[in-house]
């Protein structure tokens, strides 16, 4: 995830656009291009790293990792480490995550019909 400066324009201009709409706010925590693909493939359950790689293949490790940590700071994704030899780390949604399944959906449905009249 990009570090960037508190002050700095964009953080200004994203600050003042999620203070002052809802709907903003909501699209910036879901917004670009893997969150929403990240978080639907979650929507079945926990997956490993590796798991959700495979699901997404277009995605480099890289972006998922830094996807992955901006889901779970905005409370979205839990990620659960396992102390085992070698490591396990598991990915799942929160239960405010879940409550956006229903939205997804009709996004999705949505989107279907948008793409076929744009045909």
């Amino acid at each position: 995830m990009a570090i960037r400066k508190e002050n700095s324009t964009n953080m200004q201009n994203e600050k003042c656009i999620t203070e002052g709409c809802d709907l903003t706010y909501a699209v910036c925590k879901i917004g670009g291009r893997w969150k929403l693909l990240i978080l639907c493939k979650l929507e079945e359950g926990k997956l490993r790293f590796g798991e959700i790689k495979k699901l997404i293949p277009g995605v480099t490790e890289r972006m998922l990792t830094l996807q992955l940590r901006e889901l779970e700071k905005d409370g979205l994704v839990n990620r659960t480490v396992y102390a085992e030899v070698p490591p396990r780390v598991d990915y799942e949604l929160t239960v405010v995550a879940k409550e956006l399944i229903p939205i997804w959906s009709q996004l999705s449905n949505w989107g279907k019909k948008h793409k076929i009249l744009m045909k």
